[in-house]
């Protein structure tokens, strides 16, 4: 075949193909939501003086990515509106299990705390006479935080109440203070003012474990360090003598275990810090058991789990339970 041949062949291929693409664009005037998206990851190709060879070009140095791509708009509309959904449902979930605000202990679901959920959040108090508790402001995403700092903690007794959660610090038993009347147990007092030295206006992570009996979150408390790992106040409790390993029925021991704690504990009696220094020493529950004070009790963290079937499941996550 001469190359007057061949040339007479290639432009009536060319005008097939045009006669083509314009019985497409009669159909379909406008490009699919899905051709816009995947041309942007089709490869370059060199410039070309018209649209049509430009298009014809990208097409054909990718055509496996073209050939999924669905050209009825019904199909198109469909996938959009499913896409659509589940981003939205998606949007949603994320708010209420990331950025959604636990104003208190009866906002803690049963599933944050199958999840063993991690929670931030600024101490604003401790209690007068259960040493071994505080009070957390939650502070989810990224709003309480500078760059992006536009929400406050408030500061008021008022603005507070029922806007805190009341945390249990798990694994630990700190000496009773006076209250309802009882005399206080010895180093009460040093327990207490150390105890709020140390958390009180600070920054803290918090692994929520379980409920009590008394609507507290037992849980194990972080205190944030910039520029190091954040310190484990149960720990921290124990090596400084501020309290003793709780040994109690229903008893939470965070990641380290009540043999690891018992090993702190240990230390802190050898070197004689802070309750471990007293001439008379008297465990915290057998104080309780003397002034009469009920044990405390645990709501375990693992709870028999019930079929909710497909929709449950999905209502439950989009709930961000």
């Amino acid at each position: 075949m001469d190359k007057s041949t061949s040339l007479v062949c290639s432009k009536h291929r060319l005008r097939k193909l045009g006669a083509l693409q314009d019985d497409q664009k009669e159909l379909y005037p406008y490009e699919s939501p899905l051709e816009n998206i995947t041309s942007l990851f089709s490869s370059p190709s060199s410039p070309s003086s018209s649209s049509s060879s430009s298009r014809s070009t990208s097409t054909s140095s990718n055509p496996s990515l073209k050939e999924w791509i669905p050209k009825d708009p019904v199909v198109v509309g469909i996938i959009s509106a499913v896409g659509a959904t589940c981003i939205t449902l998606g949007s949603i979930s994320g708010y209420r299990r990331y950025w959604r605000r636990i104003r208190n202990a009866n906002s803690v679901t049963t599933g944050m705390l199958e999840r063993k959920t991690w929670i931030r959040g600024v101490v604003t108090s401790s209690y007068t006479f259960d040493i071994d508790n505080l009070r957390l402001y939650h502070t989810p995403g990224p709003f309480f935080r500078y760059p992006f700092k536009i929400r406050r903690i408030p500061n008021t007794t008022k603005e507070l109440k029922d806007e805190t959660i009341h945390i249990r610090i798990a694994g630990v038993d700190a000496p009773e203070n006076a209250h309802f009347g009882q005399p206080a147990q010895p180093h009460a007092k040093e327990s207490l003012e150390w105890l709020r030295s140390t958390i009180i206006g600070k920054k803290m992570k918090c692994q929520l474990l379980a409920k009590d009996q008394y609507n507290r979150i037992v849980a194990v408390p972080y205190i944030n360090r910039l520029l190091w790992f954040d310190k484990p106040l149960p720990l921290l409790m124990l090596k400084e003598g501020m309290a003793v390993v709780y040994e109690a029925g229903g008893a939470e021991y965070g990641p380290w275990g009540l043999e690891k704690m018992k090993s702190i504990q240990a230390q802190a009696k050898s070197s004689k810090k802070g309750l471990w220094s007293l001439k008379k020493f008297e465990h915290p529950s057998d104080f309780k058991a003397r002034m009469k004070k009920p044990d405390e009790t645990r709501v375990p963290s693992t709870n028999k789990k019930t079929s909710k079937g497909i929709l449950g499941t999905l209502w439950s996550w989009v709930r961000g339970n």
